[in-house]
């Protein structure tokens, strides 16, 4: 496994990277020729290959679970989607297919997950919400709000102390 720094550097910055090739002067992502795109629907343009979201989180599955072996590691891992990296339906489904987990970090992301178990894509017996970021007074009362409604599996993770009082103040 390539963990320096100089590995991420190569990774991230040296072009093409495995899912992208030039054939015949055209710019190729996973065999989508992305100028069909780019004519098509114009630039800027943003690509969410959704069969990468779950390879990848499957990756980061198997790269902890031999970590954890070769450390002996007896403890368990959840992998947590941020919902911050992208909010969108079909990216969080896609995403919710890998027995996963969420984190979020606003009141809007909170609004979600109630969404997400209105139509059926979770539930709050399994689902673990893990609260990151800093809490607004929305955000507070949105986290209240989930535990108010039966969700005894949130995370909250504390910035400050005042974050704590809030949130002693809206749950009990």
């Amino acid at each position: 496994m390539k963990n320096k720094y100089i590995d991420l550097i190569d990774q991230t910055f040296d072009f093409p990277q495995d899912e992208f090739m030039v054939v015949d002067g055209n710019l190729m992502f996973n065999d989508i020729d992305l100028m069909e795109i780019i004519d098509k629907y114009g630039t800027p343009l943003k690509i969410t290959y959704l069969p990468k979201i779950s390879s990848q989180i499957q990756r980061a599955k198997r790269l902890f679970k031999v970590a954890m072996a070769k450390a002996d590691y007896q403890g368990e891992y959840h992998y947590s989607y941020c919902t911050k990296s992208s909010q969108f339906a079909f990216v969080v489904h896609e995403a919710l297919k890998n027995d996963i987990h969420l984190e979020t970090s606003s009141a809007y992301d909170l609004d979600l997950i109630e969404a997400l178990e209105k139509d059926g894509s979770v539930n709050k017996e399994d689902l673990y919400i893990i609260c990151n970021g800093f809490k607004r007074p929305q955000y507070i009362a949105n986290i209240a709000k989930l535990r108010k409604g039966g969700w005894n599996n949130i995370i909250p993770v504390l910035d400050t102390k005042n974050e704590f009082e809030e949130l002693d103040d809206h749950i009990e």
